[in-house]
């Protein structure tokens, strides 16, 4: 019997492992970076280790060092969570060999599916090897790992080598693996999956199916169980077609078969040997614990010989710290609020205070909806998110609620191309136009009482002005002997925190947050602006500043100050929160001014580099 459980892995996973284990009675055991010392995961466990280093590779890729941890801290198993080494088939035996007991699947199977290129052999599926134009589009997959890093999606030939390398050293710095492989890309399918659950006694559940194919850098955003709109013949071929890859490889624990679904058919992409980010939504759906489940089979139990029955349907989003309008730029920054209206459930690895730092992935939380129909947890879901208070960096917030609301997506018509199709449209600024004025009163309210005696004169306009959803905004507002008035609106209540306004007798009520020079009202951020800008601020033109920050990982080669570069020209590479994010020339010119180098970390607004254009 399980007492002790270390989990191998961070943040918003490593809690909801720890969440189980305590209603288990298990004692739990978290391992920690440098950066991650005062991080939720490590203050929620029992016990705490720690892995010196900031990076993934000096941490949470160390097997040696989370078995020696594992083994100090007296725990009896190891969860590996999703990530990292999850699918690291030597992390499984070396922990076995500690005399550890593994939560997952047998070493074998793991190998034998965790290479996407092997898994693919096991299914009679060959990747492509020489090239050519009449192959394209073309995806670029790292062999291990997931989570959309390692992938390159490739349309020009040209362009096939660079983004081979990229990939490789992605991949390497994600999964400590750089093995890549080369496969047709289908465009405008459906990304499907089927949940697995497999004893050691001959027993394979295949759980329903979820959609996944609202993802951003080939990385899901929003995914729901049942899979919509499926005919009863391609789900149950999907159910055969995971439970015959369970059996091929003597399958033990939780798994996913991924297939991509178009023209009404399947084609398997690959069998993820872990617990799956998305998997609340199945557990949602069956009325299941798979963490739970997970622990029963390690301990050698055996399952039903038939699953659960499924009812309605759930809907999961994905909350990240990273702003969609500026190519998905990760944010880095303190988490003021997170909070959520009551009936959703949030699983995260973050609480109201914490730093999102550099280092590792930037998804804050998980968000999930479960109601009797489908339209009823997608609008469930979008109505909590709008409500949401979530006070700290840019988020992609806005964009969840919005995909959520999409004709596209709430017929059921979404595929993997929809972000191609609508993210312009979906991350168009739309301030609330009385929220410039509703921060000015707040901000008033707090220094009416420091202005005196009132004159039997008019007062003059008070202006302030703010900077948010991509505008500047210019608000003014008047003291009088009967307080605080507006243009064209009646100033109902004007305080610190709350501001109530009335137009056209309709009254609206402002939640007020300030933190610095960032205000949250209700769901819209701005940044207050100084009433004289600073004219040193200025940057030359052609300027290139970090987007976020990160670590240089890759410079152009033979990029010198004074090289010609053509518009769209890659320049150098940033790496931040396990992704890469490529630098480009943003005219045709001359690079002026080139101050990093190779491994230079830089912080957010640091100029990378000027091209001067012709």
């Amino acid at each position: 019997m399980i007492t002790s459980v270390l989990v191998a892995n961070r943040g918003e996973i490593a809690c909801r492992v720890f969440r189980t284990c305590r209603e288990w009675g298990i004692r739990t055991v978290a391992v920690h970076s440098d950066a991650d010392e005062n991080a939720l995961h490590a203050r929620e466990a029992d016990a705490a280790v720690r892995l010196p280093g900031a990076t993934p590779a000096d941490t949470y890729l160390r097997g040696d060092l989370i078995v020696k941890a594992a083994v100090a801290a007296g725990a009896d198993a190891v969860h590996p969570g999703y990530g990292f080494l999850s699918e690291n088939a030597g992390f499984a035996r070396a922990v076995r060999d500690a005399g550890l007991v593994w939560i997952g699947p047998p070493p074998e199977a793991i190998e034998a599916m965790a290479s996407k290129t092997r898994a693919k052999e096991l299914m009679g599926i060959a990747p492509l090897t020489d090239v050519t134009e009449a192959d394209l589009p073309v995806l670029v997959k790292a062999a291990a790992g997931g989570g959309g890093r390692g992938m390159r999606v490739v349309r020009d030939l040209a362009d096939l080598d660079a983004e081979l390398t990229a990939a490789r050293a992605e991949a390497a710095s994600a999964f400590g693996d750089g093995e890549v492989f080369v496969e047709p890309y289908l465009e405008n399918g459906r990304h499907v999956e089927v949940q697995i659950l497999a004893d050691t006694h001959g027993t394979v559940w295949a759980l329903g199916t979820r959609d996944c194919s609202l993802q951003r850098r080939h990385q899901k955003v929003i995914e729901e169980a049942p899979a919509p709109g499926l005919a009863p013949g391609l789900t149950a071929e999907l159910h055969d077609l995971a439970v015959r890859a369970a059996r091929a490889v003597d399958y033990a624990g939780a798994g996913t078969v991924e297939f991509l679904v178009a023209d009404g058919r399947a084609h398997f992409l690959e069998m993820n040997t872990r617990l799956q980010v998305e998997h609340p939504v199945t557990e949602a759906v069956f009325g299941i614990d798979l963490v739970a489940l997970q622990l029963r089979v390690a301990e050698g139990h055996a399952l039903e010989a038939d699953p659960p029955r499924a009812r309605g349907h759930a809907v999961e989003a994905r909350l990240y710290a990273e702003d969609p309008a500026s190519g998905w730029a990760p944010q880095t920054g303190r988490l003021h609020r997170l909070t959520v209206p009551d009936g959703i459930r949030l699983d995260t690895g973050y609480t109201d205070g914490d730093d999102i730092g550099v280092h590792y992935d930037p998804m804050l939380a998980k968000a999930v909806a479960h109601a009797p129909t489908r339209a009823e947890a997608v609008r469930r879901l979008a109505g909590a998110l709008d409500r949401a208070e979530i006070h700290g960096p840019v988020t992609n917030r806005d964009l969840l609620v919005r995909s959520l609301r999409h004709e596209e997506f709430t017929s059921g018509r979404m595929d993997t191309g929809f972000y191609d199709r609508h993210l312009a449209g979906l991350t168009r600024s739309a301030p609330d136009p009385l929220a410039p004025l509703a921060a000015a009163l707040a901000d008033a309210s707090t220094r009416a009482g420091r202005f005196g005696g009132w004159r039997n004169l008019p007062s003059q306009a008070q202006v302030k002005r703010y900077a948010g959803a991509g505008e500047e905004h210019e608000v003014r507002y008047h003291h009088t002997r009967t307080g605080l008035t507006a243009e064209g609106v009646r100033v109902v209540h004007a305080g610190p925190d709350r501001v109530v306004l009335e137009t056209e007798g309709v009254q609206r009520r402002f939640a007020i947050a300030r933190y610095g020079d960032r205000i949250h009202v209700n769901a819209t951020v701005l940044t207050a602006l100084p009433r004289f800008p600073d004219p040193t601020a200025q940057h030359a033109p052609g300027s290139l500043l970090a987007p976020m920050p990160g670590t240089v990982v890759r410079v152009a080669e033979g990029l010198t100050e004074g090289t010609t570069v053509q518009a769209g020209q890659p320049l150098l590479w940033l790496e931040a929160m396990k992704m890469e994010h490529r630098i480009t020339a943003p005219v045709t010119g001359k690079l002026t001014v080139l101050p990093v180098g190779l491994g230079r970390q830089v912080e957010m607004g640091t100029l990378l580099a000027i091209v001067e254009s012709d």
